[in-house]
C-alpha cells in the first residue's frame, strides 16, 4: 500500500504542514523508534518539526525542509516494508545521501516507491556473516563493497570512521562462510602510533596483541567469540604483524592489511606480492595519519602512484562524508583538514 501525502499551504514555499499517512500502524511505531528517538534524530538533522497523529505524520516547516523529511521518511518506511530495521546509522545513512546534507545522490536507480531515495531502492547491498548483515552507508562505501567482491586486490583509502577495514573485513567472513576462500589472515604494521610504549611483557603474541585488537573487535562483530577463538586455534583465522608476511606465499586466503600507510615501500611490496591462487587482498590505510619515522616513505603511498592504473586493481577513496561513526567525527576530521599548515 502506498503512502499518500496532503499540502494544505496555497504557497509550497511558505512554513506549513505536509502530512503523511501510513497504512501500517506497526511499522509507523517502529518508524518512529522507541519514545520516538528516530524522529527526534530526524528533526536535529533537517531542522523539520514532526508531530505524529494516529496514523499519520505532520511534517512542520520549509518547504525544502518537508520534502527532505519526506523522502527520508518514505525510504525508512520501505525498508521496514521489506522486514528490515531501521537504526540511527540507517537514520544517518538516508540522509547523507539527500543533497546537500553530507554527500550527493547515488548513481540514479528506478525507485521502489515515488520519492524513494536510491540509498534504499531496488536489491539491498549487504554482506552477509554469521551474526549480522552489514550494509554500506554512503555511496563510496557501496563502491568499495562491489570493488571487494569484484577485484582480487582493492584499496580502501580515507580517514578513521569511514568503515574501510570493517567492510573489508566483513567481505573476508563472507567469502571464507561461503567457502570461496579457505582462510582469513588480517595484519598490520606494528607501530606505535606518535608514543612510546616501551617494552611489553609477555611472549610474541601477548607483545603484538595490542596492536591488533581492532582487528578482533571487527571479527567479534562478525562470528560467536568462542568460534573466533576456535578458528583462530585451526588457523583459519590468522591475526599477524605484517612483518610475519615475508616469506609466504598466501594461496586460498582472504588478506587483509590494516593501517597501511604506516608499512615501508620495502614492506609493502613484500606484502602485495605473497598473493596466491585463489586469494584475494584489501588494503586500508589514511595517508594523513603516517606514524613513520620522519623521512621514511609510507608505502601505501607509493602504492597509490603505482598501481592506480593496473588493470583488475580496485580503488577506493573514503572523504568526512563517509564518516559512520559519530557524526562530529566527520566535523573534527574537516576541521584539520581545513586548517593551514603551521610555520615549522
Amino acid at each position: 500500500m502506498a503512502i499518500t501525502a496532503q499540502n494544505p499551504a496555497s504557497n509550497p514555499d511558505e512554513s506549513s504542514d505536509t502530512i503523511l499517512q501510513f497504512p501500517d500502524n506497526r511499522l509507523l511505531i517502529d518508524l518512529c523508534g522507541e519514545l520516538d528517538r528516530n524522529i527526534v534524530q530526524i528533526e536535529a538533522r533537517l531542522g523539520v518539526e514532526v508531530r505524529r497523529r494516529g496514523n499519520h505524520l505532520a511534517l512542520h516547516g520549509t518547504s525544502d525542509e518537508r520534502e527532505a523529511a519526506e523522502r527520508v521518511l518514505r525510504s525508512l518506511y520501505h525498508r521496514l516494508e521489506q522486514g528490515r530495521p531501521v537504526t540511527p546509522g540507517d537514520i544517518d545513512a538516508a540522509i547523507r545521501t539527500l543533497p546537500g546534507h553530507g554527500g550527493a545522490l547515488p548513481e540514479a536507480r528506478p525507485a521502489s516507491a515515488p520519492g524513494q531515495l536510491d540509498m534504499f531502492s531496488g536489491e539491498p547491498l549487504e554482506i552477509r556473516t554469521r551474526r549480522k548483515l552489514v550494509e554500506p552507508r554512503t555511496a563510496s562505501q557501496k563502491a568499495y563493497v562491489r570493488n571487494l567482491f569484484r577485484n582480487e586486490l582493492v584499496f580502501g583509502l580515507g580517514p578513521a570512521g569511514t568503515g574501510k577495514t570493517y567492510l573489508a573485513v566483513a567481505a573476508a567472513v563472507s567469502m571464507y562462510i561461503e567457502g570461496r576462500v579457505d582462510r582469513i589472515i588480517l595484519s598490520r604494521p606494528a607501530v606505535e602510533a606518535g608514543e612510546r610504549l616501551g617494552f611489553l611483557p609477555g611472549d610474541m603474541k601477548e607483545k603484538v596483541d595490542p596492536y591488533m585488537q581492532p582487528l578482533y573487535d571487527a571479527l567479534n562483530d562478525f562470528f560467536p567469540p568462542k568460534q573466533v577463538a576456535k578458528l583462530i586455534e585451526e588457523k583459519q583465522i590468522e591475526i599477524a604483524p605484517l612483518a610475519f608476511m615475508r616469506g609466504r606465499t598466501l594461496a586460498s586466503a582472504y588478506v587483509v592489511l590494516d593501517e597501511a600507510q604506516n608499512a615501508t615501500t620495502m614492506q609493502m611490496k613484500m606484502f602485495l606480492t605473497r598473493l596466491g591462487e585463489g586469494s584475494r587482498m584489501a588494503v586500508t590505510g589514511d595517508m594523513t595519519q603516517i606514524d613513520l619515522p620522519r623521512g621514511v616513505k609510507s608505502g601505501l603511498v607509493e602504492a597509490e602512484r603505482l598501481l592506480r592504473d593496473v588493470p583488475g586493481i580496485g580503488f577506493t577513496r573514503f572523504t568526512a562524508d563517509d564518516v559512520v561513526r559519530h557524526p562530529l567525527v566527520a566535523r573534527i576530521i574537516r576541521a584539520y583538514e581545513s586548517a593551514p599548515p603551521e610555520d615549522a
